[in-house]
């Protein structure tokens, strides 16, 4: 069964070409290692909430875009074989300067239980 790695993400608006050039040169090393597809979304009609919302959740700040991303990976050890590669592979350190607080971003590995 396929694995997702899902990514929300707080991007300066001034930083979405950055952005979008960071996520094409990784998009070659996650295929390398096996990724299905990747999908990077920019924020379009993302609305603050008064309970949860994904402004509050990554604490959206003045001049910010939220950046909703997911791979698709065809099994969690490919994803996990990956994500161990970003210790050794020294592809990954000519990325650590990221566009974006990294410390506001989240992600998760997920299952899918439903697919059409």
């Amino acid at each position: 069964m396929s694995y997702v790695s899902g990514f929300l993400t707080p991007v300066p608006q001034e930083n979405k070409q950055a952005y979008v050039d960071m996520a094409r040169a990784a998009w070659a090393i996650f295929k390398e290692y096996g990724a299905i597809s990747l999908h990077e979304c920019w924020e379009v009609d993302v609305p603050e909430g008064k309970v949860t919302s994904f402004p509050m959740a990554v604490k959206r700040r003045d001049g910010e875009a939220i950046v909703f991303s997911w791979m698709i990976w065809p099994d969690k050890e490919t994803a996990d074989r990956c994500w161990a590669s970003t210790e050794t592979d020294p592809r990954w350190a000519e990325m650590r300067n990221m566009p974006f607080d990294g410390m506001r971003m989240m992600w998760g590995g997920f299952e899918p239980v439903y697919e059409s």
